[in-house]
């Protein structure tokens, strides 16, 4: 059977939020609420898409210490499948910091450098053999190369960066099968200023081309035809924090089951509607069931 693979750093984050804004340096805020959570792109995604009863794989960096322990043990309370590519005694994690403010959310990050050689390349190569489909990351070109002459789906999703291009990235996106930016990183990378132009210029890569336009829904392009797909109605927001990642696992879904193109968009905004109704990329998750059963109620 086939499965999604992921490869990439997790993320331990320490999320607090309740917080009426944030602290002025030198003073101190007490957060209502504090909680703890795996995020980092793929982890999170792969998470949410185990939780779906898709089968996953995961190549990530992990090593011994406190917060390393700390991930770990999510890992095995969520089942998760993966892979360490690490081998030492440090913290080859990112912890992030982020303090939830009812206008935005702010972030604090630290990771210490990890190699990036070819042996570890090769390990991730190995651990995705058989994979279906994959999820992309900039750091691991010749990973992906390999993926593609295999016969892997891939899916290029990536956070914001300001040397977004089409230049900088050419090689990611000649090699994707799918790309799934939101709105702002949509126009920075195509270099336009309305997605209309955008998602005309994704088009050009991609025979099927969608951007995410946060709580408008999703725009696609498919067969030179544009259509929104709308959001999931009646959704009470309260943090964006992962939407992302959980739009992308609604998105796999569809794909992994051999959905059409839309049907998967719509799978998209239901887990990614889902997620921000709770703090951080996991407080809220769905099951197959309930994914089938909100598909039904919302899009008919």
């Amino acid at each position: 059977m086939s499965f999604v693979f992921g490869a990439g750093y997790t993320n331990c984050d320490l999320l607090y939020s309740g917080l009426p804004a944030l602290p002025a340096e030198g003073t101190e805020l007490y957060a209502k609420h504090f909680v703890i959570q795996i995020g980092g792109g793929p982890p999170a995604t792969l998470i949410n898409l185990k939780k779906l009863g898709v089968p996953t794989k995961l190549a990530t960096f992990l090593g011994d210490s406190l917060f390393c322990g700390l991930v770990k043990s999510e890992y095995a309370r969520h089942n998760m499948d993966y892979v360490n590519l690490y081998h030492g005694n440090g913290t080859p994690i990112t912890i992030t910091t982020a303090m939830i403010t009812p206008d935005d959310r702010t972030f604090v990050s630290y990771r210490e450098d990890t190699s990036l050689s070819e042996a570890v390349v090769d390990q991730m190569a190995e651990a995705s053999l058989g994979a279906g489909f994959a999820i992309m990351d900039p750091q691991f070109l010749e990973l992906h190369k390999r993926q593609k002459a295999a016969g892997t789906t891939l899916i290029f999703d990536m956070g914001w960066e300001e040397n977004l291009s089409l230049k900088s990235y050419a090689d990611y996106l000649t090699l994707a099968d799918y790309y799934t930016p939101n709105q702002k990183e949509a126009l920075q990378m195509t270099g336009t200023t309305r997605v209309d132009d955008a998602i005309d210029v994704l088009s050009n890569y991609f025979s099927q081309a969608l951007i995410k336009l946060d709580k408008d829904g999703c725009l696609i392009k498919e067969n030179g035809v544009k259509t929104v797909i709308p959001p999931m109605q009646n959704i009470v927001a309260v943090d964006s924090t992962g939407a992302g990642d959980a739009f992308l696992a609604g998105f796999l879904y569809g794909l992994y089951h051999e959905y059409d193109f839309a049907d998967c968009v719509r799978f998209g905004n239901i887990t990614g509607g889902i997620c921000v109704e709770a703090i951080g990329c996991l407080g809220k998750q769905i099951n197959e069931t309930e994914l089938l059963e909100l598909r039904r109620k919302y899009y008919g």
